[in-house]
């Protein structure tokens, strides 16, 4: 009777804590809209009053919405390609006949372990080689790399976790390599697409290291700001 007393006061803390974790980290994020609407400069309470002074700012500023708008167009593509490639490396490597494929998984998980200074410098001498140069091609190339490992480790993980006897089941009923992997496979983790994309789009909008090296004329907002 104690043992289980004890077991509900530790699931009960540990409860206590889970949520304060969560406040301490998710509050200040609630808080930036909240303080966009706030009449100062200053973000700090007591509010001043209400203003919608910094939405117009933000779109009466060409330069300033025209790099929120690069953000959003490369995050997007930048996320749709890593994620596309996350899947085909994490899928082949499990299920691939390739011998090479564990070694293109483990490769296309690297860039995560490398700091992005030297990420940025490597892209950019790369670029200039095959006569690219600083532009927003280079950018989405360079953010697809950026965000391919998160993208590996998740598609990975969730190909895993699908019963092997399920792709068999599909193979053994007369479905082809492709029809199992179209029908069968990418519908079960669809769930993990979305989570993969999602941070894809948020590792793109938020890199500025990479993009410093990389952008021409036409900056993100990260980097603009």
């Amino acid at each position: 009777m104690s043992e289980g007393r004890r077991t509900v006061r530790v699931g009960g803390w540990l409860g206590v804590y889970v949520i304060a974790y969560l406040v301490f980290l998710y509050l200040p994020v609630l808080l930036i809209p909240l303080f966009s609407f706030n009449n100062s400069i200053q973000a700090a309470f007591p509010l001043q009053g209400f203003t919608l002074q910094w939405y117009a700012t933000l779109f009466g500023n060409s330069a300033l919405s025209g790099a929120l708008l690069n953000s959003l167009v490369i995050g997007a593509v930048a996320a749709t390609g890593a994620t596309l490639c996350g899947i085909t490396v994490s899928y082949m490597d499990l299920y691939g006949s390739s011998p090479h494929a564990v070694t293109i998984s483990a490769i296309a998980r690297l860039p995560i372990l490398i700091p992005g200074v030297i990420v940025g410098i490597s892209l950019l001498i790369l670029i200039n080689l095959i006569g690219l140069g600083p532009s927003r091609i280079a950018i989405v190339l360079g953010h697809i790399l950026v965000a391919l490992p998160t993208t590996v480790v998740i598609m990975r993980s969730r190909f895993a976790a699908i019963p092997k006897t399920i792709r068999e089941a599909a193979l053994d009923l007369g479905a082809s390599d492709w029809t199992t992997f179209r029908r069968v496979m990418l519908p079960l983790s669809l769930p993990a697409i979305v989570s993969a994309f999602m941070l894809a789009f948020l590792i793109s909008f938020d890199e500025f290291i990479v993009v410093f090296f990389l952008a021409g004329t036409e900056p993100t907002l990260p980097l603009y700001i």
